[in-house]
């Protein structure tokens, strides 16, 4: 059965900072994003796993957008990457970032990666031999749509943020089919592999093949490059902070939706930017809150 994702139950699944809380206590994420060509990306994630509440954040990146996400991203420990000739993190820093990893209460893998042979190797290499919980988006879900079975075989949490053309990929259904039956074939892919599911859209699915909620936050403002980095940042950040899986993909659509709401309320439609999501998130947290 569907339900509809609501404010309240948003408020009793909320992590609540202790008084004396320190940034051990809220957890540490580990983003592995970015591009020669796709900075924003990078830096996108990163800023809303920091608006969202997460005790250390730290991003590896490839050294060449080091100085440009730095500028942007001051609270951050940065991991810069050699990336040889891929312009993108490859295999070359499998070891070093799964070391890295086992000290993280969350991963990030995806936002902005290069969509090349070098990603599908790298991710289909770090993906099953990673103990913490990890979040693929973008290229890092094309990575694995190339060998979806990876996914039976990975024993922490992982959370997929496909667009319906990604999960077409994932898949090998028509985005028309899919879109014809988001509910039934997104509960019965999460089922099969194991994972938590967030379809983007309109009304966006989460289910984990037991549970399924849709979500009724956000609007058509939001339909611009950049959006589903600050929403895989925001569920990131969640789970870092021991929120479960499921419970954390809810919470971030949820509040993704709602600052884009308020962002769209004073800016318009047309005229905000996936930046000012990361803008309004403070009154969206604020508004949870109360």
């Amino acid at each position: 059965m569907i339900k509809d994702l609501t404010l309240d139950y948003v408020k009793s699944k909320m992590p609540v900072r202790p008084d004396d809380a320190n940034k051990g206590v809220m957890g540490t994420m580990l983003n592995i994003s970015g591009s020669y060509a796709m900075a924003g990306a990078c830096i996108l994630s990163s800023l809303s796993a920091l608006k969202s509440g997460v005790g250390l954040l730290k991003v590896a990146l490839p050294q060449s957008i080091y100085p440009i996400v730095a500028s942007s991203v001051y609270e951050a420990v940065f991991v810069p990457v050699s990336e040889k000739d891929a312009d993108t993190v490859d295999i070359s820093s499998l070891d070093y970032l799964l070391n890295i990893s086992k000290s993280a209460n969350s991963v990030l893998l995806g936002c902005g990666l290069k969509c090349c042979e070098k990603t599908v190797e790298f991710v289909n290499a770090f993906l099953p031999a990673c103990t913490t919980p990890v979040l693929l988006d973008a290229d890092g879900i094309n990575a694995v749509s190339k060998n979806i079975d990876i996914l039976k075989s990975v024993e922490n949490d992982v959370i997929l943020t496909p667009h319906p053309k990604e999960f077409s990929r994932l898949t090998k259904l028509s985005v028309e089919e899919i879109l014809s039956d988001r509910e039934g074939v997104a509960k019965a892919f999460a089922k099969e592999y194991g994972v938590t599911l967030v379809l983007k859209g309109k009304d966006t699915i989460i289910t984990n093949g037991e549970q399924t909620f849709v979500n009724h936050t956000g609007n058509s403002g939001m339909a611009k490059g950049g959006s589903g980095d600050v929403l895989s940042g925001i569920i990131a950040s969640l789970v870092a902070q021991k929120v479960d899986a499921f419970d954390a993909a809810c919470l971030g659509v949820f509040v993704h939706g709602l600052a884009g709401d308020l962002a769209a309320e004073k800016l318009s439609k047309t005229a905000m930017l996936p930046s000012d999501i990361i803008s309004y998130l403070p009154q969206a947290y604020k508004k949870i809150e109360e």
